[in-house]
C-alpha cells in the first residue's frame, strides 16, 4: 500500500513582513495566493474563523492555486467557543453550508479550534462530534479537534476522539499541551517553534528529524520523540496523509521553513 501523502504549508498568504522577503519586491497583493501555492502544498486558512466567506471566495481559491494543493479551514469560531459545545448545532451547520465545497478536491481537514480554557467533558465533546457531517454535497469532509486544555491528555480523549475518526491537532508550541497520538486517519501538526534569528525559521538540523518523523506518519508508524500519553502500538497502522503547518511563532520566517522541510522529504521547491 502507498504511503499517505505529505503537505507542507503555513496560515494565510497575506502578510505585510512576507512582502519583500517571501514574495518578491513588486510582487501584486492580489497574486500572492497564486505565488505561496506554487510552493507550498497546503494553506491553513483563518479567516473562516472570524466570519462566513462566501461561495464564489472559496471557488476563486479552488482556481488559483495548482491541482494537488490543498487548503485546511478554521471553524467559525461561533461553533466552538461555547462552554457547551453541543450548543453550536446552528453554527456548524451554517459554516458547513457556506460554500466550503465549492474547493472540490483542494479542500483539506477542518480544523475545531476550543478555547484553552475549555475542559474535557466526554458527553459535551460526544454530542459535539456527533454533530460533525461526514460529507457536504458528496464531498468527504476530514475534522481535527484543535484542544488546548491540558484535561485532554488522557485516554479517555484519545479513545472518544477515535472513535468518532477525528484527528487531534499536534501543536509544538509552548502555550498549549502537545498530543502527538494519532486519533484519525490522517496527522494534523501544527509547529509554533519558529524563531526570527534563523534564516530558515529552525535550526538546519531540524529539518530533517521533522521530514523523518512526517514520513513515519505517512507510513503508518508513529515517530520516536514525541511526547506520549499512551504507549506507542506495537504495529504500523494504515498510511495517513500528514499537514505539516508552520504557524505562529517569528511568522515572518514559516515559508522559509515550510520550503526548507518540502526539500529536506527530497521536494523540488521553486525559489
Amino acid at each position: 500500500m502507498a504511503d499517505g501523502k505529505i503537505r507542507v504549508g503555513i496560515g494565510g498568504w497575506n502578510f505585510e513582513p512576507w512582502r519583500d522577503n517571501f514574495y518578491p519586491k513588486g510582487w501584486p497583493q492580489a497574486r500572492e495566493l497564486e505565488y505561496a501555492s506554487q510552493r507550498l502544498t497546503a494553506i491553513e486558512i483563518n479567516s473562516t474563523y472570524y466570519g462566513a466567506q462566501k461561495p464564489a471566495t472559496f471557488a476563486k481559491w479552488r482556481d488559483t492555486a495548482p491541482e494537488g494543493f490543498m487548503f485546511s479551514l478554521k471553524a467559525i469560531r461561533f461553533a466552538t467557543q461555547r462552554r457547551v459545545l453541543a450548543d453550536g448545532a446552528d453554527s456548524i451547520k451554517r459554516f458547513i453550508d457556506s460554500g466550503i465545497a465549492e474547493l472540490g478536491d483542494k479542500l483539506g481537514p477542518i480544523v475545531w479550534q476550543l478555547a484553552p480554557t475549555h475542559k474535557f467533558d466526554a458527553a459535551d465533546l460526544t454530542a459535539f462530534l456527533e454533530l460533525l457531517p461526514a460529507e457536504v454535497d458528496g464531498l468527504k469532509l476530514r475534522h481535527a479537534l484543535d484542544v488546548r486544555h491540558a484535561s485532554f491528555q488522557c485516554p479517555e480523549y484519545l479513545a472518544l476522539a477515535r472513535q468518532y475518526k477525528a484527528a487531534t491537532v499536534f501543536t509544538e508550541s509552548d502555550d498549549y499541551p502537545p498530543i502527538a497520538e494519532p486519533t484519525g486517519d490522517f496527522v494534523y501538526t501544527r509547529i509554533m517553534r519558529t524563531h526570527s534569528d534563523e534564516p530558515l525559521g529552525c535550526k538546519p538540523e531540524v529539518f530533517p528529524a521533522l521530514a523523518i518523523a512526517a514520513q513515519t506518519w505517512a507510513e503508518g508508524g508513529e515517530p520516536d520523540g514525541v511526547p506520549r500519553i499512551e504507549p506507542a502500538p506495537a504495529e504500523a497502522a494504515a498510511p495517513r496523509d500528514v499537514f505539516v503547518y508552520f504557524i505562529s511563532g517569528a511568522k515572518e520566517r514559516a515559508p522559509h521553513a515550510a520550503m526548507a522541510l518540502r526539500r529536506a522529504l527530497g521536494e523540488t521547491v521553486e525559489s
